[in-house]
C-alpha cells in the first residue's frame, strides 16, 4: 500500500479541501497519514495570507524535500497560485494551484507509477475562474463537521492577497449544501460549520446566504446546530437576522471582521463599511439574540495608523464589547496596495498588540462570567484529562464539566457553577433530545 504523507498550512478552508482529498486517497487505495521518511508521496497544501505564511510554505517544501528525495512532492494552493518562484523551486514533481485541486490525484499517480515524467504543472488563470470545484468531505476527525459553501473573495482589501489566490466568487450549488448536511447528519454529527472564503457572499441562482440558511434550517430537522465560520457586517441581511431570532438551531455566535474602529483606516484599507454602520447593525443583532458571542479580528499598526487613531480604535472596541478578539499585527504583503504605504515601525504594532491583547481578555472573561448559575446547551467533544469533559455551547465557550462518558459526542443540558483559571465548569443536568 502506498504511503502519502500530508500537510495543511492556513485555513479552515484548506484543511476542508485537504480532507476532501484524504478521503479520495483513501478510497484509492493509500495509507494518508503525517509525512515520515518512509512516504512514497508528500502533498502540502500551502498558504499565503502573509509573507510569513509564503516563507512557512517554502520551508515545508524545502524540508520534505529533504526527507525523502525519492518521494513525489506535490504542492498546491495559494503560495503555488500567487508566487511564479514556486515554478523554480528544487524538488517539486507536481505542482498545482487553486480552483483544481482534485487535478492533483491523478498527477501525482502519473508521478508515482511512471517515475521518468517530467516536473507536471496545473496553474489556473484564477482570476478568470468561474467554476466551483466539487470537493466533499465524506469523514470528519471530530464532533463538529464542516460543509465548504463557497471559494473565493472580490473585496480587494488593500492589505489582503487573497483575491489573487483565489479568484472570484464561486458557489456550492445549494442542492448539493443541503444533500452534503443530510448525509452529515444521518451520521450522527450534531453541529455543522458553514465556511468559505467570503461565506456572506454566496449565492447560487439568485439564492443568498440568508435563503441557504432557510433552506437548511426547514429541510435538515435532525440538525442541532448550525454555525458560520465567519461574515462580514454588510452581509448580515434583514431575514438573516430574522433567522437567528426564530430559530434556536443557529449558533449564538459570530464571527464579525472588525480589522478597524477608525473610519480614516477602514477607507485606507477599502473596506466596504464604516464604524456607524457597523454599530448600528451590532445593535439590531443584538436585540435579536441579547446574549449572542460576538467575536472579531483586528489589524494593528496598519500604515497611517497614528496614537489617535489606534484609540479611536480602542474605544469603539470597548463600546461593542465583542466577546474575544483575534489580534493581527499588520504584516506587509508583495503584491497589495498596502505595501507601498507608509510603515510603522515594529515596535509600535507589538505595543498596540500587547494593549489590545489585554483587553481581550478582560473582554472574555466579561463575557464568561454572565454565564456563572445558568443553564446552557453543550456538544461534549472530547476528553480533557481523567476527571474532565469539554464541549463548546450555542456561544462558543469552552464549557468543562466532570467525565461521565457516557455524554460523550451528546448534546447536554449544563448549569455553569463557575468561572476560574480561564475556564467555565459546571455539571451536567440532562441529554438533550
Amino acid at each position: 500500500m502506498k504511503r502519502v504523507g500530508f500537510v495543511t498550512l492556513g485555513c479552515k478552508v484548506n484543511i476542508y479541501e485537504s480532507n476532501a482529498l484524504k478521503n479520495e486517497l483513501i478510497k484509492r487505495g493509500y495509507q494518508v497519514g503525517e509525512p515520515t521518511e518512509d512516504c512514497d508521496a508528500f502533498i502540502i497544501n500551502t498558504c499565503s495570507v502573509t509573507n510569513m505564511a509564503d516563507a512557512k510554505s517554502r520551508r515545508m517544501i524545502h524540508r520534505l524535500a529533504k526527507l525523502n528525495k525519492d518521494a513525489v512532492l506535490c504542492v498546491m494552493g495559494c503560495y503555488s497560485q500567487t508566487n511564479p518562484e514556486a515554478l523554480l523551486l528544487e524538488g517539486i514533481d507536481v505542482l498545482v494551484g487553486n480552483g483544481n485541486k482534485l487535478d492533483i490525484i491523478p498527477m501525482l499517480e502519473d508521478s508515482l507509477f511512471h517515475k521518468d515524467i517530467a516536473k507536471q504543472i496545473n496553474i489556473l488563470d484564477i482570476l478568470q475562474h468561474r467554476e466551483y470545484e466539487p470537493l466533499e468531505v465524506t469523514s470528519y476527525d471530530h464532533t463538529r463537521a464542516f460543509v465548504k459553501i463557497e471559494d473565493g473573495c472580490e473585496n480587494f482589501c488593500t492589505y489582503c492577497i487573497i483575491p489573487y489566490a483565489r479568484g472570484p466568487v464561486r458557489s456550492k450549488p445549494a442542492a448539493d449544501v443541503i444533500k452534503e448536511i443530510k448525509r452529515i447528519v444521518s451520521e450522527g454529527y450534531l453541529e455543522v460549520v458553514l465556511a468559505g472564503i467570503h461565506t456572506g457572499r454566496y449565492e447560487d441562482h439568485g439564492l443568498h446566504l440568508s435563503d441557504l440558511l432557510e433552506r437548511i434550517l426547514k429541510e435538515i430537522p435532525g440538525l442541532k446546530r448550525l454555525r458560520l465560520s465567519s461574515i462580514e457586517i454588510n452581509e448580515v441581511d434583514d431575514k438573516f437576522i430574522d433567522l437567528m431570532k426564530s430559530s434556536t438551531i443557529l449558533a449564538d455566535h459570530l464571527h464579525l471582521p472588525l480589522q478597524s474602529g477608525s473610519d480614516l483606516i477602514l477607507e485606507k484599507m477599502e473596506r466596504k463599511y464604516k464604524s456607524q454602520f457597523f454599530y448600528e447593525k451590532i445593535e439590531k443583532i443584538r436585540k435579536a439574540r441579547p446574549n449572542i458571542s460576538i467575536t472579531t479580528d483586528v489589524i494593528v499598526g496598519f500604515p497611517y495608523e497614528t496614537e489617535a487613531e489606534f484609540k479611536n480604535t480602542l474605544e469603539f472596541i470597548k463600546k461593542i464589547k465583542f466577546s474575544k478578539l483575534h489580534v493581527f499585527p499588520y504584516s506587509v504583503r508583495k503584491g497589495t496596495k498596502a505595501s507601498t504605504f507608509p510603515q510603522i515601525s515594529d515596535a509600535v504594532k507589538k505595543d498596540r498588540t500587547r494593549i489590545l491583547l489585554d483587553l481581550s481578555k478582560t473582554l472574555e472573561e466579561s463575557y464568561a462570567k454572565k454565564f456563572i448559575h445558568q443553564n446552557v446547551d453543550v456538544i461534549l467533544e472530547k476528553s480533557t484529562s481523567l476527571e474532565e469533559m469539554m464541549g463548546h455551547s450555542s456561544n462558543y465557550l469552552e464549557i468543562y464539566v466532570p467525565k461521565d462518558e457516557i455524554y460523550l459526542r451528546k448534546n447536554v443540558c449544563v448549569s455553569i457553577e463557575s468561572y476560574q483559571d480561564g475556564k467555565l465548569r459546571g455539571r451536567i443536568l440532562e441529554e438533550r433530545s
